[in-house]
């Protein structure tokens, strides 16, 4: 019995690891790279190092590289000029963020502007988990992960339109909010409508 119990912990852990080391597709490791940029623009937001108005035009290259990824993802494929593409359109969005961190101009990350920008940008950070989340577990399938990633562009230019002028209102963040709250029930939709990737 000893044994039996011994042996059935170590093909758990065998198990385990196997399915740790299981490679990310192309499709998860896109929407990770969105989650990581999202986490970027926060972290600058909370710190300083990035101002509202910058965080807009941010939300603007994020808001492309959605839609180019709804694009790529709508046939339920990622072919190797698409991942091209998309990455080309990621790396610019990385030296976008990285030249907002750096270049001097502050803003201030206790104004209401600011929190509610933050705000929003956090919940991008989540819903792009949630996608994410749904490709690893297969609950989403490329397709399904593709609108989705529609629907996040749209959130990402409404962010964008309200910090244009460099101050996010309360209306405004009540017009964004509703943009998150429509994206956020297309997610669970999505991910609970019993199709599954294959």
């Amino acid at each position: 019995m000893k044994r039996t119990f011994i042996a059935a912990a170590i093909l758990a852990t065998l198990t385990g690891a196997v399915f740790a080391q299981t490679p990310a597709t192309p499709a998860q490791n896109t929407v990770q790279r969105d989650v990581n940029q999202q986490q970027r623009i926060e972290n600058g937001l909370q710190s300083g190092k990035i101002t509202t108005r910058e965080a807009g035009l941010l939300e603007r290259d994020e808001a492309k590289v959605d839609r180019l990824q709804a694009k790529d993802m709508k046939d339920g494929k990622l072919s190797p000029a698409e991942r091209r593409q998309l990455r080309a359109a990621q790396n610019k969005a990385g030296r976008d963020i990285k030249t907002a961190e750096n270049n001097g101009v502050n803003g201030n990350p206790l104004s209401a502007s600011s929190q509610r920008m933050q705000a929003d940008v956090q919940r991008n950070v989540n819903q792009e988990k949630r996608v994410e989340s749904g490709l690893q577990t297969g609950a989403l399938t490329k397709r399904e992960a593709g609108r989705l990633e529609q629907g996040q562009a749209h959130v990402d230019h409404a962010e964008a339109h309200a910090a244009a002028d460099g101050h996010v209102g309360a209306a405004e963040q009540q017009r964004v909010q509703r943009a998150e709250n429509h994206q956020s029930k297309r997610i669970h939709r999505a991910k609970t409508n019993g199709t599954t990737a294959g």
